[in-house]
């Protein structure tokens, strides 16, 4: 049954190809994968390559994925979208898209109205595109976010009527800054119901101005983000190298700061070092507030995950949310990555969340490169390898094979590890930093001649999921 539905799915695509570009196919239509369809619920389940696919689909082509399925289906049909985030354990992420209130057909021209974009969106009521979980209420002050949360509210109390237009926030990735962007426009939105508040992605932003130039609506496009009363636009740093999108959004940025509209950006980088960008727009950027967003101390780390585990119903001991707090290196989406994961492996293996489950989801859900290696993690995997104890490693013992293991160790510690030669030695069965020296030298010098030894080492490394 399910073939003659992928027919049916096929079809549809057909319809929509007809009424797009190739390439505009292509792009967003050609990587989906059609799984089942459930006709007592009459909803297609479909798999995206990623999130940002599945919300441009939903902004842009709703109206016409909808008559597409109406026509195939013969049914008011729903898309349900699927995105596989772990290939080896399975898991994934879905979201219900939007069912249109109205399907159009055809137009005399055979086309079906024109794709639908954020310029639709004029005249009638508004999609802010806000995420409503993301508040104030769940943005959690701490010593590295107090600034820009307090001036963010006063934004969102306020906007356009304080110095603080427009209101520049960056920093580095993972510190919350889309989380605290969208707290300005929910609470804005919650305060001015009336008032024209939306957010955007610079790269969707990007993606719309495209759009407007192949159909001939750049003005159009202009003059609905010069109507917004409150534009909120994130990780603008990937607009360095489109010197046109900078110069239709000048136009638009300046059009509502001289309204006093506000204006809210986001970005990994403060103006100055926004290489590509004309001066006469940084200068606008920074004639308003600058505030730096801080990566969460250890602290502020603790504090979000006891509030996420409130939230959430978790119950995870003291050690472990410290744990967590210093291994996650800071970062808030690798801290709600931990979390989830915890959850699921505590649900799936029907365990309690305790210290051992813990590090074993860390080494899944945090990159290496924010879990800095120990020599002790170190001397575990080698020994593990060689099929020794790490006492014997310690031992004065100079039995060839045991070297091998000591200097193979030093060699990793020093690779991998920030610490000097004295110390890896110390903690290596008390050897000097000459020994350590002479180890490495050893061990490069096998490498370059030894090909199943350089292998080898290869093997050990992979095992920690390092990059040379």
């Amino acid at each position: 049954m399910q073939q003659g539905h992928k027919a049916l799915w096929d079809n549809c695509l057909h319809l929509i190809r007809q009424n797009i570009s190739e390439q505009t196919f292509k792009t967003w239509f050609e990587p989906i994968v059609f799984e089942s369809f459930d006709e007592a619920q009459k909803m297609v389940l479909v798999q995206v390559p990623s999130q940002y696919f599945y919300e441009y689909l939903e902004q842009n082509f709703v109206h016409l994925m909808g008559w597409a399925l109406t026509v195939s289906f013969k049914a008011n049909v729903i898309l349900k979208y699927r995105l596989l985030t772990d290939k080896e354990n399975r898991k994934v992420q879905e979201w219900e898209g939007d069912r249109p209130a109205d399907i159009d057909g055809p137009q005399p021209n055979g086309r079906v109205n024109k794709s639908p974009t954020v310029l639709d969106g004029v005249g009638r009521d508004l999609n802010s595109q806000l995420d409503p979980r993301k508040t104030f209420d769940n943005f959690i002050e701490g010593d590295s976010n107090k600034l820009p949360r307090t001036i963010g509210l006063s934004v969102a109390e306020h906007p356009g009527k304080s110095t603080f237009n427009p209101f520049f926030i960056f920093g580095p990735s993972g510190c919350g800054k889309t989380h605290l962007i969208n707290a300005i426009g929910v609470e804005a939105k919650r305060l001015y119901p009336q008032k024209r508040v939306i957010y955007v992605s610079a790269r969707l932003f990007q993606v719309q101005f495209t759009d407007a130039v192949r159909q001939n609506t750049v003005n159009d496009f202009i003059n609905f983000y010069q109507s917004i009363d409150m534009l909120i636009v994130d990780d603008i740093q990937e607009w360095v190298s489109s010197p046109k999108t900078l110069d239709t959004f000048f136009h638009v940025f300046d059009h509502l700061f001289r309204l006093g509209k506000q204006i809210v950006l986001a970005s990994d980088r403060p103006p100055v070092d926004l290489a590509g960008v004309k001066d006469r727009l940084l200068t606008r950027f920074s004639c308003g507030l600058i505030a730096e967003l801080e990566k969460p101390n250890v602290q502020l780390c603790i504090d979000i995950l006891n509030s996420k585990c409130r939230r959430d119903g978790l119950k995870i001991p003291a050690d472990v949310i410290q744990f967590i707090a210093h291994t996650a290196n800071g970062s808030v989406r690798d801290l709600e990555g931990v979390l989830t994961s915890l959850m699921a492996y505590s649900i799936v293996y029907n365990s309690n969340i305790d210290m051992r489950l813990a590090e074993r989801v860390i080494k899944r859900a945090v990159k290496v490169d924010n879990h800095p290696l120990t020599v002790d993690d170190i001397l575990e995997k080698v020994c593990e390898h060689y099929n020794v104890t790490q006492q014997s490693v310690f031992s004065k013992s100079r039995k060839r094979d045991l070297v091998q293991v000591r200097q193979v160790s030093m060699y990793l510690a020093q690779k991998y590890t920030k610490m000097p030669a004295s110390r890896i030695g110390q903690l290596i069965g008390g050897r000097d930093h000459s020994t350590v020296l002479h180890s490495c030298a050893t061990i490069e010098k096998r490498m370059k001649v030894d090909k199943l030894f350089l292998e080898e080492l290869r093997s050990i490394e992979n095992s920690f999921k390092l990059k040379d």
